[in-house]
């Protein structure tokens, strides 16, 4: 660290900070026009040149691009510092007396407009000063290069690329949102956004931050969802074998760097949110597959996303890179969902190396876990339509367990264990037994156990926020109502906590970052022209919670009993599951059970921890249905949907066939 002087107080800071950061870190703000955080320093305008002592010697630099090598004092208010940017500033003025950004640095130095003329004078108020912020932030935020300067000296001027057949521009607005001068305007959006203005600067803050932190926290820029493959196996989260495991040995052949070195070609943003340049949705060009009807020709890969990877990857015992790539080609082309057909695979791939299934079942398929030929051929079987075992997989986990009972494949409670659906609906990619809140999130979410529902096992596995049912009743509660408020209005959930600021970085805590609940809100009165606020989307998500509630009721589910889980979502099923982490059960059993593991058989430490872990569940339960105003059955209510205003006739006639309403 190195000591730096500022307006009398001495502050340390990096080798490499400028005068402009250290200025800030010593609670000085010196104005700027052509720097932006969210870009690097160019150093053009002038108008922040600061005068710092070094070495006893005195001298002019500029503060964006000036770097702290040595100690110094930095004197931000000197007379020297002020005849400098009044100077810079009055040159600038003779060329654009009369922009607004300008005028301010004027009244701010006292500077005044030059007798003598410049030869290319121009009076607008909304026109180019040539500071070079939209041609960075194209480059470095939005990762395109689509403008740049032609000319030199007084003919230099701001032109986009003429051979952009290749590279287009997307539309993303980076360069207008950044414009100090309002020079680059956004025109004819199809959208017809009530208040553009609005929506531009709050999609301004999202594409800042975005800019500032997401290198160094998530990466989503650079490797897209496949970040999360590495983390999710560090911390003992990534499904292996059918949800037994948490991680894989092998898991390095398939983590980010992997897939962005040696596959990911496209890398655009994605423009699903006006500002953000996340760029989560990869792509690989030039592939080719081994089998199928594209096999050897050089196609385009949509993605591979995180939830391919896990659930047809490690969950399949299958860390082939060129195996997902092409698993995930077919699904697409298919239409077949990626998460659905690794998590019901990896279930069929346990029955078969149980026992319950053979080859004879499976029309000659030998589905173990490893055998990404098989599971390949059972995809290309199933997109073709084919009768018998292909036709009765297509149906998912749900009917094939029923099918195999039906059969006498099996034991039915061991098939019930192991089968990782829930109302029918395959489980995402994320192991949950450790992990109290997600079993609910999954469990207790209306529309089954998809990836939507998977953030609270940060909250309270990783981070333990969560202490108390009542604590994961309060995250069950809120969490699904921004997550469906985001979907109702096709929003994703990144910008609200993936991407956070450094005082609130790694929190965990989303509902907790005022600021982003605020980009939601606006972008929704941006957008409508409606009054609105954050309470107002709480209770318009809520609405429709419960409405989702009372129709899935009349469908026939939604109570009680259907939020129940498969046990490998609480717990370890097998001997070889709990074996693998004995220590941590058997340390589990000792402290929360009061069961003392010594002496006793796997089987014994099994039971007295499921025991447990049933019984917490049906805890959980019971606080989360308190929260939502719900009975204990599950069902919403006459009194909450006379509450939230939806209690119509059509409503109170499906809840009042349910005791306790």
């Amino acid at each position: 660290m190195i000591p730096v002087t500022i307006s009398g107080k001495t502050i340390e800071v990096e080798p490499g900070t400028t005068v402009l950061e250290a200025a800030k870190a010593g609670g000085v703000e010196i104005p700027t026009l052509c720097f932006n955080p969210m870009v690097s320093p160019y150093g053009v305008c002038k108008s922040c040149v600061t005068e710092i002592v070094l070495g006893g010697k005195n001298r002019i630099v500029p503060a964006c691009t000036y770097r702290v090598r040595e100690p110094m004092e930095i004197l931000h208010d000197s007379d020297a510092t002020m005849a400098a940017r009044r100077a810079a500033v009055e040159k600038l003025l003779s060329r654009w007396p009369n922009v607004p950004a300008l005028r301010r640095f004027a009244d701010l130095y006292g500077a005044v407009e030059p007798a003598e003329k410049h030869p290319l004078r121009d009076e607008r108020e909304v026109t180019c000063v040539l500071c070079g912020l939209c041609i960075r932030a194209c480059r470095e935020v939005v990762m395109e290069n689509v403008l740049s300067f032609s000319g030199k000296g007084d003919s230099r001027r701001v032109v986009m690329r003429t051979d952009l057949t290749s590279e287009p521009c997307i539309g993303c607005g980076t360069c207008a949102y950044i414009c100090p001068t309002g020079a680059i305007r956004l025109e004819g959006d199809p959208n017809n956004p009530a208040d553009p203005d609005r929506i531009r600067k709050y999609g301004m803050r999202v594409n800042r931050e975005v800019a500032m932190y997401d290198d160094e926290q998530s990466g989503m820029r650079k490797w897209g969802t496949s970040f999360l493959f590495g983390i999710m196996n560090d911390y003992d989260l990534l499904p292996t074998h059918n949800f037994k495991f948490g991680s894989h040995p092998d898991a390095d052949a398939m983590r980010a760097p992997v897939w962005k070195e040696r596959y990911f070609t496209q890398n655009i943003p994605d423009g699903c949110w006006l500002g953000c340049t996340l760029a989560c949705a990869k792509g690989i060009d030039g592939f080719r597959p081994k089998t199928g009807p594209f096999q050897g020709k050089p196609v385009p890969v949509d993605g591979p996303e995180y939830e391919t990877l896990a659930g047809c990857g490690p969950s399949l015992g299958i860390l082939d890179p060129d195996a997902l790539a092409e698993i995930n080609l077919y699904c697409d082309n298919y239409g077949i969902d990626t998460i659905s057909f690794g998590t019901a695979l990896a279930f069929v791939m346990e029955c078969f190396e149980n026992g319950i299934l053979d080859a004879s079942k499976t029309g000659g398929l030998e589905l173990t876990f490893g055998r990404a030929d098989q599971a390949l051929e059972l995809l290309h079987r199933l997109g073709r339509g084919e009768k018998g075992f292909p036709a009765d997989f297509g149906k998912g986990i749900r009917n094939l367990k029923k099918r195999f009972k039906e059969e006498g494949w099996g034991d039915p409670g061991f098939l019930d264990d192991i089968g990782m659906e829930t109302k029918g609906l395959e489980f995402s990619e994320y192991v949950t037994k450790e992990s109290l809140a997600q079993q609910g999130g999954y469990g207790m979410a209306n529309k089954g156990p998809q990836h939507d529902e998977a953030w609270l096992i940060f909250m309270d596995q990783v981070s333990n926020l969560l202490p108390t049912f009542e604590d994961k009743a309060e995250g069950l509660h809120y969490f699904p109502l921004f997550r469906t408020w985001f979907g109702l209005n096709g929003l994703c959930k990144l910008l609200w906590n993936d991407i956070q600021p450094p005082d609130n970085a790694l929190t965990d805590e989303p509902e907790k970052i005022p600021e982003h609940v605020e980009n939601y809100v606006n972008y929704y009165a941006g957008m409508t022209g409606r009054p609105f606020d954050k309470e107002r989307l709480i209770e318009d998500s809520e609405r429709v919670f419960n409405f989702q509630r009372v129709f899935n009721l009349r469908m026939g589910y939604g109570t009680r009993k259907d939020d129940r889980i498969p046990y490998r979502a609480m717990g370890p099923v097998t001997a070889e599951e709990y074996e693998s982490r004995s220590e941590r059960y058997d340390t589990q059993l000792r402290e929360k059970v009061g069961f003392d593991p010594e002496g006793k058989s796997t089987a014994e430490k099994i039971a007295a921890l499921r025991a447990f872990r049933e019984d917490q569940y049906e805890q959980l339960m019971d606080a989360v249905y308190k929260r939502r105003g719900w009975t204990p059955d599950a069902v919403p209510t006459k009194a909450k949907l006379k509450a939230l205003g939806i209690d119509f006739p059509e409503l109170l006639e499906v809840v009042e066939k349910f005791p306790g309403t």
